[in-house]
């Protein structure tokens, strides 16, 4: 008697669902951005910025309208000056599109890319923006002794050796601090951060490539 042999069934693996919101003033723009959306697979479109993974915004307007959340922004623009580039930045900017080039494609790509941290600008905004990072460097964090890490040189430090396992008593004398400076630098990232204890704090740093 033959024995029939049957392939195992492997379970279909759904792609992970990004939440996508809209913000355009014209009626017209925001529903064909939500048509063009609504055809990708893993899109779920919101209506609340709030609860977006991914924000996508026409640049119809001054970007500073733009809500601002934890969402990563995808702007669909022509040619951002600086102040409008620094103002998406400051609401999360991954990714700059061209209006000419806003296909459903394009547009998907965009957010498939803003949701898994890649960053894509076009050279003149990436050049302006460099430019004004080293401003701001030069003119504004370095003269209150902080990086654009945003902490400062002794704070980076403090949290390296933390990270190394060093209790305060061993931190404060490699780098020739008290002990109380050291507890108030950990306090002050604690709060500056939101975050609960030592161990936070070390894996926040971790996580965000601070040190």
């Amino acid at each position: 008697m033959s024995t029939i042999m049957t392939t195992p069934v492997r379970p279909i693996v759904r792609a992970e669902e990004i939440r996508v919101a809209v913000h355009a003033t014209d009626p017209l723009v925001r529903a064909g951005l939500h048509s063009a959306l609504g055809e990708g697979p893993g899109i779920s479109l919101r209506d609340d910025p709030a609860q977006a993974d991914v924000l996508v915004a026409v640049a119809e307007d001054d970007p500073r309208l733009i809500p601002a959340g934890s969402a990563r922004l995808v702007l669909v623009a022509d040619q951002p000056n600086q102040a409008e580039i620094w103002a998406a930045v400051e609401r999360g900017l991954a990714v700059v599109v061209a209006r000419s080039e806003a296909t459903p494609g394009r547009l998907l790509r965009a957010v498939a890319d803003a949701h898994a941290g890649r960053g894509d600008l076009p050279a003149e905004q990436l050049g302006s923006l460099l430019r004004g990072i080293s401003r701001l460097h030069k003119e504004v964090l370095e003269p209150r002794e902080l990086t654009l890490s945003g902490l400062s040189p002794r704070e980076t430090e403090v949290l390296r050796l933390l990270a190394e396992g060093f209790d305060t008593g061993e931190i404060a004398r490699r780098v020739a601090y008290s002990d109380r400076t050291v507890k108030n630098i950990l306090h002050g990232l604690l709060s500056r951060f939101k975050l609960r204890n030592r161990t936070h704090v070390v894996a926040y740093a971790l996580r965000e490539g601070l040190i």
